[in-house]
């Protein structure tokens, strides 16, 4: 066989590890969206330049270019790789002829405090449509989105994502809550922030969005960012406050599962502070019917949570 037109063996990990790349821009970036290694992401990248003779990538220590050759590629992988997701999504159920699959990405706290009877109830007024919940956090939501494999993601987007559209479904207010016994009674219209001078505190990661609007507020009254627990879901900030290993400040989406658990519960003020929970979609894509319908029925059951 002539040298030429020889068949080449290219995997779709390769084509969406170079799609990753040319996205962020960074191969370190692309290797944590897709929860590889950077080494991995560069074999990836390495065995596709291998399979089509050519370097794609010119690489310096501050920036990531194209070749001639990538620019010529790109275009074909994003076809290729959209093909195979429609192939995937073609030969998601034995039933797609009469049924409708929607994937659904949220945070665990959403996924717990908000879908499950919003699911039942859109389940009973659309039964051809079949509803799938992942449970992730808040990066992962952002990748399925992206990514095409989730048709709606739920989370607190801080910032906008790129990528990303971003509808706003409601405001939650940061709440202080404590472990058992040892929050403020009869406190209804609230406490300042001030009230959390010098108390111990479980917190989410310092990177984390929602933890870096609360620690704006804690920096403001003079409480500084010590070394203190730092927990990666709310759920499990809230089991620790329970098991007394400190105060916590949390959105107020969570406050039925905290009073459920015992918790003292306040709602911090001077200033209030309000979280915005938003509904994501992939930029550029033509929503599903279903999509827009259960859009509509979360905005409704988002309005009766306390915020």
């Amino acid at each position: 066989m002539n040298p030429s037109e020889r068949l080449i063996n290219v995997s779709s990990r390769q084509l969406l590890a170079f799609l990753e790349v040319i996205r962020l821009q960074s191969f370190a970036r692309a290797a944590e969206q897709v929860h590889l290694s950077p080494s991995g992401m560069s074999m990836l990248v390495k065995e596709l330049e291998e399979q089509v003779g050519a370097r794609l990538f010119d690489r310096t220590t501050r920036s990531v270019t194209l070749t001639d050759a990538g620019r010529r590629l790109q275009p074909i992988a994003e076809k290729v790789v959209g093909e195979l997701r429609g192939v995937q999504a073609a030969l998601g159920g034995t039933d797609a002829a009469v049924r409708s699959r929607l994937d659904v990405a949220a945070t665990p706290m959403v996924s717990a405090s908000l879908l499950p009877d919003v699911i039942r109830a859109f389940g009973e007024s659309h039964p051809h449509v079949q509803i799938a919940l992942a449970d992730v956090d808040v990066s992962v939501v952002r990748q399925r989105a992206l990514q095409g494999e989730a048709d709606i993601g739920l989370g607190f987007f801080v910032k906008p994502a790129v990528g990303l559209l971003r509808q706003p479904l409601c405001k939650f207010r940061l709440m202080r809550i404590s472990p058992p016994g040892e929050g403020p009674a009869g406190r209804r219209s609230g406490l300042p922030w001030s009230s959390l001078l010098g108390l111990p505190l479980v917190s989410l990661p310092a990177d984390n969005p929602i933890q870096a609007l609360i620690e704006k507020e804690l920096a403001r009254i003079g409480q500084s960012p010590e070394e203190r627990p730092r927990m990666n879901l709310i759920g499990t900030i809230i089991a620790m406050v329970r098991a007394g290993r400190g105060h916590a400040v949390i959105p107020s989406f969570a406050v039925e599962e905290c009073v459920r658990q015992g918790l003292g519960v306040t709602m911090l003020r001077d200033p209030v502070v309000h979280l915005e929970l938003y509904l994501v979609t992939r930029r550029g894509t033509q929503p599903k019917p279903a999509a827009q319908e259960f859009a509509a029925a979360l905005k409704q059951a988002a309005a009766r949570l306390p915020g």
